[in-house]
């Protein structure tokens, strides 16, 4: 059975990988391409960081949610950001149109990649460290997904074809 849904949504941790694969995905699809941390970004008139430091993490995420609410998209690529699945709402508004693919990184590498963890805007309690909110996001990251491709030890364009790959397949 062939899925008739338009768009391809990304999720998965900070450093996953997901706004290259997507801008990639995009063109290999022949799709637009959104990246939701950018849009907030955009909206906000001001960096990921600074809504945490000025209004903390929660009004991130509630920023994060009422934009992925606000979203109405066709054709489209949708990189999220890492925190976008602790919105019930949001994922299952953008589900209804979207095949839905978790970028699996393990967490070692996920770490050598994000170097600036305490500056990158993420939506985390002060308290938490990255293994913390990769415990913590990993079962959420697993329920949404229709399909969960790993990365690990492969290249971006290897990625790419997987995914185009499952995505006929589903």
């Amino acid at each position: 059975m062939k899925n008739e849904k338009s768009n391809i949504m990304l999720i998965g941790m900070p450093g996953a990988g997901k706004s290259t694969i997507g801008v990639l995905l995009a063109k290999e699809r022949s799709k637009n391409f959104i990246d939701t941390d950018v849009l907030i970004q955009v909206n906000h008139g001001r960096g990921l960081q600074d809504i945490v430091d000025q209004e903390g993490f929660l009004a991130l995420r509630k920023i994060e949610e009422d934009v992925l609410l606000s979203m109405n998209c066709v054709n489209f690529v949708i990189a999220t950001g890492g925190s976008a699945v602790y919105s019930e709402k949001a994922m299952a508004k953008l589900k209804a149109d979207a095949v839905t693919l978790y970028l699996d990184v393990p967490l070692d590498e996920l770490k050598r990649r994000v170097k600036n963890f305490e500056t990158r805007g993420i939506t985390k309690r002060p308290d938490q460290t990255f293994q913390d909110l990769f415990q913590e996001r990993l079962r959420l990251y697993q329920k949404y997904a229709d399909i969960i491709i790993p990365c690990s030890q492969t290249n971006q364009d290897d990625i790419v074809a997987l995914i185009s790959e499952k995505i006929a397949g589903a």
